[in-house]
């Protein structure tokens, strides 16, 4: 199994229950296999202008690299944020087993569409 065909996403939430929600969606809708939701991270950034800093939530998802684009119009269609982070990071290696499963985990059930 080509550990090139995987992607791990890096997403911020505003708290647990967005993050939740997010990860539940995606893990509905097939488009990953796996959410780690990581609380309590404490970000800094410039917006509009101005330093801002906050408490969020890191979500890092595991997915299949063909399931990106459907995985990234469902955060952008949910996301409380008008300009949510969706980063996303490639897999260069990995253990044969997890990997075979991540891949059915994201596949579509037979006889589905796919995303």
């Amino acid at each position: 199994m080509n550990p090139r065909k995987f992607a791990l996403v890096f997403i911020t939430a505003p708290d647990l229950k967005t993050a939740r929600k997010l990860a539940r969606a995606a893990l509905t809708a097939r488009l990953i296999a796996c959410a780690n939701l990581l609380p309590h991270i404490e970000s800094h950034y410039r917006w509009q202008g101005k330093l801002e800093c906050g408490n969020e939530v890191l979500l890092v998802l595991k997915t299949t690299r063909s399931r990106l684009p459907a995985l990234e119009r469902l955060i952008l269609a949910q996301h409380p944020y008008d300009t949510p982070e969706f980063l996303v990071l490639p897999v260069n290696g990995g253990a044969k087993k997890y990997l075979a499963w991540l891949a059915e985990s994201c596949a579509a059930p037979p006889g589905a569409g796919t995303n």
